[in-house]
């Protein structure tokens, strides 16, 4: 489904009308030739991290594309961005700025149904493309030598009214839904690996129910896991663990106005690597957004709020002493994500406590950035850290050495961090659209000895 978000909603309808035209321009721009380095062909960035992001496959479909590498020579540079749907799928959302003198600015969208397959989704976001550089190219004055161009340039000159964000949205009331936006699933698997000397067995099993409308989002998951690990040690006898996790969460939110949600989330859980046969707890929750919700997938900064009670009882008793308790506990959220022309970046920071001792800390603090610093040039880093002063739930006994080497068992902890830094350099072409199937997987790697 494709829907516009911005600008004039006719002539988005309009494109759909376009994209029967699509297929004789791409001959037209052949049998005419380019002018120049570009001619009439549109260039374009395209800056994607999704799955979907098949370049080559959109070099296929949209050969009449200009596609370069590096923002600063393309004259439009494109954004794509996706969040989940209710239903399951994902929304995808495509925003067309210009570069240079093309003073520009439009948005898409398409939705992919949970039952799409890749290729169908793939098919639709190359439509969406298509019919998104098409109105950049009929409003900025491309292919005006292309002979049939003005009967598409007709078709997208149309006036109207502006397309509300929301009025994208599929509302109870619009439809009648039998399930009345009730999405199930239920899903498992099963998994066994090893060798001579180990042996792994998994077997896990999920369901989920939710509903999710503009003003009610709720979510019900479950899931449980079983892994058994047998390990031959060198005295000739066998380590063996076997174990047996479940859970259980909920979340129900309510859009309270433009900028805030009130809600409340709980769980049940069994997590034999915390020490802890079952586990029980149930938050009231405040968000505040500071930019509208509807533009997150492009820029999101929210403080979250949550304070409520746990109860645990554990499978061995804790440094504490205890074998089950209750506690109050209190987290605060900030949380700030960027996806500009530029690059993108994200930073969030977390603390929670227990309010009957507030010595009794988690604080972290984590982030990444991907930045182009110049043409062809960018710089990419992701980290976090961790102080940590609230594991309440550790064993007095301890973790044994096969148990710590093995990570089975969590141990006592200060602080924990991750840390990862990385460079691009490209140069060379830009204008490269050749696109060759042969020997696909083979060459052009790194060749590493083994």
């Amino acid at each position: 489904m494709l829907t516009r978000t911005s600008s004039s909603a006719g002539a988005a309808l309009a494109c759909l009308t376009v994209i029967t035209l699509l297929g004789g321009l791409d001959g037209r721009l052949s049998a005419q030739g380019q002018g120049g380095v570009n001619g009439d062909r549109v260039s374009v960035f395209l800056d994607c991290a999704s799955r979907f992001c098949d370049l080559t496959y959109f070099r296929t479909e949209l050969p009449w594309v200009n596609w370069v590498r590096i923002p600063e020579g393309a004259d439009v540079h494109l954004i794509m961005t996706s969040q989940a749907t209710g239903s399951g799928g994902r929304e995808y959302q495509f925003d067309f700025i210009g570069n240079g003198d093309f003073g520009y600015e439009e948005q898409l969208a398409h939705q992919a149904s949970p039952t799409d397959t890749d290729r169908e989704t793939l098919d639709e976001i190359a439509r969406t493309l298509g019919v998104g550089l098409l109105y950049f190219a009929a409003t900025n004055g491309f292919f005006e030598s292309v002979d049939g161009f003005d009967e598409i340039v007709d078709v997208l000159d149309i006036d109207s009214e502006e397309l509300d964000p929301g009025e994208r949205v599929v509302t109870v009331q619009e439809v009648e839904d039998p399930w009345d936006f009730w999405v199930f699933r239920l899903g498992g698997r099963t998994e066994l690996n090893g060798e001579q000397t180990r042996q792994t067995r998994r077997i896990d099993g999920n369901f989920s129910a939710s509903r999710v409308t503009p003003t009610w989002k709720m979510n019900f998951r479950g899931n449980v896991n079983y892994n058994q690990r047998e390990i031959d040690l060198a005295d000739e006898t066998t380590f063996t663990d076997s174990r047996t996790d479940w859970g259980f969460s909920h979340l129900i939110a309510y859009s309270l106005a433009e900028h805030w949600s009130v809600g409340v989330q709980g769980e049940m859980r069994r997590i034999v690597r915390f020490n802890q046969g079952f586990r029980a707890e149930m938050t009231p929750a405040l968000e505040y957004s500071f930019f509208p919700y509807e533009e997150a997938t492009r820029r999101a900064l929210t403080v979250f709020y949550q304070i409520g009670p746990a109860y645990r009882s554990y499978l061995e008793e804790t440094v504490f002493g205890h074998m089950e308790e209750t506690r109050w506990e209190q987290s605060l959220e900030f949380e700030l994500s960027q996806r500009q022309p530029w690059g993108d970046a994200s930073i969030s920071m977390t603390g929670s406590h227990f309010l009957h001792d507030i010595d009794l800390y988690n604080v972290r603090l984590g982030g990444d950035i991907d930045f182009r610093i110049a043409r062809g040039v960018s710089i990419n880093a992701e980290g976090n850290i961790s102080w940590v002063n609230d594991q309440i739930y550790l064993s007095a006994e301890g973790a044994t050495d096969a148990e710590a080497l093995l990570n089975l068992q969590q141990r006592s902890q200060d602080f924990n961090y991750s840390l990862q830094l990385g460079f691009s350099f490209q140069f060379g072409s830009i204008y490269n659209n050749v696109v060759n199937n042969r020997f696909q997987g083979g060459g052009g790697g790194w060749w590493w000895f083994r």
